[in-house]
């Protein structure tokens, strides 16, 4: 892996992602919007795509190879499509950033849980997929588009929760806060429990599948899963505070992470290609630690 191409890569773990690929010497080539700006400097080729038109893709990719594209940014089966075609025979693997909402709400799903091969579905854009499960939806049929209708390696990395201390959405941090301040968190099911992985781990992930032969889908994610529960407990622990749980959900107080349901994920077969992630309560400790350390507003 000498060359590659990264849609988006300017956020969150795509922007570790980025960093580590270029750690290890490999030329990166950046393709957004070009709306976010990036720390990377000149170390980077960056090209201009709007996912949403299709001849930009084609324009940016024009005359060029890569040996491995990692998506970050598809959000619909059309997307896919029109990446696809515009990177037909100039690229071999296609690692996408999909996730663990491709599964039904449970716990410790196994990647034969959601099968792309036979899902059925129809060329929409993004902007038809609303909500969470037009977001369920849209994932499962880039899946699906990719999968079955194209001739790249491809590998389909099922993301869980995705948590750091550079998560941009805030989300563990808003727990961390509200228990500080002794303030009410909405939560619908307390006992659901979930699956995470670190942004670091996530980017290692991903730069570690662009290496790899495996394609298919697969499970990353921190060892075990946590309910909400245990997760606000393991806040209090560290803290010394009482967090307090009320059913009542507002916009003000509603936990980010309240679902209706499980979801968390088992991550043997990333095990079996040799790949071990974190302890997720050792994870949780360093994070609860450092978002006390942040100032609370």
């Amino acid at each position: 892996m000498k060359q590659v191409l990264v849609l988006g890569g300017t956020q969150f773990f795509g922007k570790l992602l980025v960093e580590k690929l270029l750690n290890e010497n490999i030329a990166v080539t950046i393709a957004t919007r070009g709306q976010s700006k990036d720390p990377f400097g000149e170390k980077v080729e960056r090209l201009i795509i709007d996912r949403e038109d299709r001849p930009s893709l084609i324009n940016a990719f024009s005359k060029r190879n890569w040996d491995v594209v990692y998506d970050q940014s598809c959000l619909s089966p059309q997307e896919a499509k029109d990446a696809a075609d515009a990177l037909k025979g100039k690229v071999k693997r296609y690692i996408f950033t999909s996730t663990m909402a491709v599964y039904e709400y449970g716990d410790k799903h196994i990647e034969e849980d959601f099968d792309p091969f036979s899902f059925s579905f129809q060329f929409k854009t993004r902007r038809e997929y609303p909500g969470y499960l037009g977001y369920q939806e849209a994932k499962r049929a880039a899946e699906a588009y990719l999968f079955q209708e194209t001739d790249f390696d491809v590998v389909a990395v099922r993301f869980p929760l995705v948590i750091g201390n550079d998560d941009y959405t805030n989300r563990l941090k808003f727990h961390v806060e509200r228990v500080l301040k002794r303030e009410p968190i909405g939560i619908k099911f307390p006992d659901a429990k979930y699956s995470f992985i670190t942004s670091d781990e996530a980017a290692k992930f991903l730069l570690h599948m662009g290496r790899d032969v495996y394609t298919g889908a697969i499970n990353p994610g921190c060892k075990s899963d946590i309910s909400l529960r245990d997760f606000l407990g393991k806040i209090e622990e560290v803290t010394g505070e009482t967090a307090i749980i009320t059913s009542e959900l507002t916009k003000e107080n509603v936990s980010p992470y309240s679902m209706d349901g499980s979801w968390s994920i088992k991550t043997d077969r990333a095990n079996q290609l040799g790949y071990q992630f974190a302890d997720l309560y050792e994870v949780l400790d360093e994070l609860i630690q450092y978002f006390m350390s942040v100032k609370i507003n």
